[in-house]
């Protein structure tokens, strides 16, 4: 396993290798079922991403896949997320589900340039790559991936072909995202594939099972837990998750935890779980502001 990333980079350090290495969220901020449970009853839509920032502390940002935001909403979220909060947002699938990756160079930086009034409230942004995409696309991804300007815009990559976990492709990928200082995202999708039951058969969008493949190749990394909604299924793939970020923090990376949940309303508290096996096994994260609100909203139900 290889915990410190062997690329040199000129990131800001004051940035990346500050006090605060470690962020938590959910995939999005705009879930109406939320209200009641995370957001106070009777909230409204356009409050949404205010609380949702003062209760985690990045947030995965799926909205820019489907559609890219124009100047003045970009411009509106950096101004009601507070110091500190972090978005990490994923290009636009007219970018990176196109077939090949070097045609759309020019729209990747000009998305890119789209986010920047967010300022420091931009995290690394990530390209999830689809199925189709395989290894044999090794010389365009490396095109796309030296194109991008890594110094002072942290990109991470999420593969999805079963070929880039086998050798020697994953060794290949792996080599590659080291020398760029690319990040890698790392997707658990194993708790959903636990048992007998499948949680994702009301799910419009089913998460692949892939292996996961604990490597660090940068200065941080992303992870995506696709939980299980029953958060006793959870439970031994999250107390691995501490020890890793235990090792990982201990090294220096910035890590951003994202959950997710094929039942969407679970996501936040299973998040707030996450946050207190952390806390309760003394790793150094920072305190969840959820915890910190004055009258938080009652806990869903997550044992049923």
């Amino acid at each position: 396993m290889n915990l410190q990333p062997t690329c040199k980079i000129e990131y800001d350090t004051s940035r990346l290798l500050g006090v605060v290495n470690f962020f938590i969220g959910c995939a999005v901020w705009a879930y109406k079922g939320w209200v009641g449970e995370l957001y106070p009853q009777g909230t409204r839509t356009a409050d949404f991403l205010h609380l949702y920032s003062r209760r985690f502390t990045t947030v995965e940002g799926n909205t820019t896949f489907y559609a890219v935001p124009n100047q003045e909403t970009v411009t509106r979220w950096a101004a009601e997320t507070p110091a500190g909060f972090e978005f990490c947002l994923k290009l636009p699938r007219d970018i990176t589900h196109q077939g090949l990756l070097q045609p759309y160079i020019p729209a990747a930086l000009k998305f890119l340039e789209g986010m920047r009034p967010l300022g420091k409230h931009l995290g690394p942004i990530f390209a999830q790559l689809p199925p189709s995409y395989a290894p044999a696309l090794f010389d365009d991804l490396t095109n796309f991936l030296e194109a991008w300007p890594r110094t002072d815009a942290p990109l991470a990559l999420e593969v999805r072909h079963p070929d880039w976990f086998r050798e020697p492709h994953a060794s290949n990928l792996t080599a590659l995202l080291q020398k760029l200082g690319v990040g890698r995202v790392l997707l658990d999708s194993r708790p959903i594939y636990t048992g007998d039951d499948d949680p994702q058969l009301q799910s419009e969008r089913r998460k692949p099972k892939l292996p996961l493949q604990l490597s660090v190749t940068a200065p941080f990394t992303l992870i995506r837990f696709i939980s299980h909604p029953n958060l006793s299924v959870n439970q031994p793939f999250m107390e691995e998750w501490v020890r890793q970020i235990q090792q990982w923090l201990q090294a220096g990376v910035r890590i951003y935890f994202f959950v997710h949940c094929p039942i969407e309303a679970r996501s936040p508290n299973i998040a707030r779980h996450f946050q207190q096996l952390l806390e309760q096994s003394d790793t150094p994260v920072p305190p969840l502001p959820w915890n910190n609100l004055e009258h938080p909203p009652n806990q869903l139900s997550l044992w049923s």
